[in-house]
């Protein structure tokens, strides 16, 4: 028997910005951080200890073939749960699935270590009704690229999760007790990386392949609101950045994302690169997800009379 989340997608209105914006990107005035948004050292430590733990590790264990290829192999596996998971699915309902493979999306992404579902896509949310405004928790205009990058991760201001944000996914107990116990995912990768590859498999397969999914998927908080060209005139300063997309398996299209946040492809053209939908295309055509969303024709028609992005 097939579980199905019978939940409607809510509307792309209900937590991002409206889907005509105005052109002028606002003008925007730099907001201090207040004490209360840096002061977490005990709660940043093991954030602090696995960038340590991954310098000191990567000099003294010399990589190996299986500890390179572990390295690559989680890097991007993770990445592809955050993009999937808990970017396009639990953030904006870019597609629907089963009860079963959601919960499998949320254990996958919680892998990576960058807490639980409900915190990672409440606060995505918040940012998405709030971009590069004074509320907005990761804006570089606002408060400088390195607290956009990893400042608002070690703040006590966003150490809660936002569960008001995120009622529709709330409701399932699973995805509560998972939020909960977001650590159990990661650490039994940790385990598992150093059963198939003893100390080289801890350290690149899971330690150094960790700092790199985090800075790499932190680049669209930071850079991708910096470097990049701007396709469609949204109320905020994303932008599109072929490398980022690389980097990302497609989530530099930063730009065609904002202006239409609900579709599953960032992607929007043939050439603007999205591995992350290629995956979700394909788990349609084996009948996994369903009812995926698709930038609509109008928003393609505004892309093609602007400049080509890169």
């Amino acid at each position: 028997m097939r579980y199905v989340n019978t939940l409607a997608p809510q509307t792309a209105g209900d937590f991002t910005h409206p889907e005509v914006p105005t052109v002028a990107v606002p003008r925007l005035e730099r907001v201090p951080a207040a004490a209360d948004q840096v002061a977490r050292p005990l709660q940043s430590l093991p954030f602090l200890i696995a960038h340590v733990g991954a310098l000191i590790g990567a000099m003294l264990v010399p990589p190996s073939a299986t500890g390179l290829l572990l390295c690559v192999v989680m890097l991007n596996v993770r990445i592809l749960g955050i993009t999937m998971g808990y970017h396009r699915y639990f953030s904006h309902r870019a597609f629907r699935t089963s009860r079963a493979f959601q919960f499998i999306l949320a254990l996958w992404a919680s892998s990576s270590a960058q807490k639980g579902v409900l915190w990672w896509a409440g606060h995505h949310r918040n940012h998405h009704r709030n971009s590069d405004r004074p509320e907005d928790l990761h804006s570089p205009s606002r408060r400088g690229l390195l607290f956009s990058h990893l400042g608002w991760i070690m703040a006590k201001r966003y150490e809660r999760t936002p569960i008001e944000a995120i009622k529709d996914m709330a409701r399932f107990p699973e995805l509560r007790w998972l939020d909960r116990h977001y650590y159990l995912a990661t650490v039994l990768l940790a385990v598992a990386c150093f059963l198939v590859g003893g100390w080289t498999g801890l350290v690149w397969g899971y330690l150094v392949s960790t700092v790199l999914l985090w800075h790499a998927t932190f680049t669209i908080n930071s850079l991708s609101h910096v470097f990049g060209r701007r396709r469609y005139p949204t109320t905020d300063t994303s932008r599109n950045n072929f490398w980022l997309a690389l980097l990302t398996l497609g989530e530099g299209w930063h730009n065609n994302h904002h202006y239409f946040c609900s579709s599953a492809k960032n992607g929007f053209f043939w050439w603007e690169i999205d591995p992350t939908y290629y995956v979700i295309w394909l788990l349609e055509k084996l009948g996994v997800v369903w009812d995926v969303k698709r930038p609509p024709q109008h928003v393609l028609d505004a892309g093609k009379q602007a400049l080509p992005s890169s």
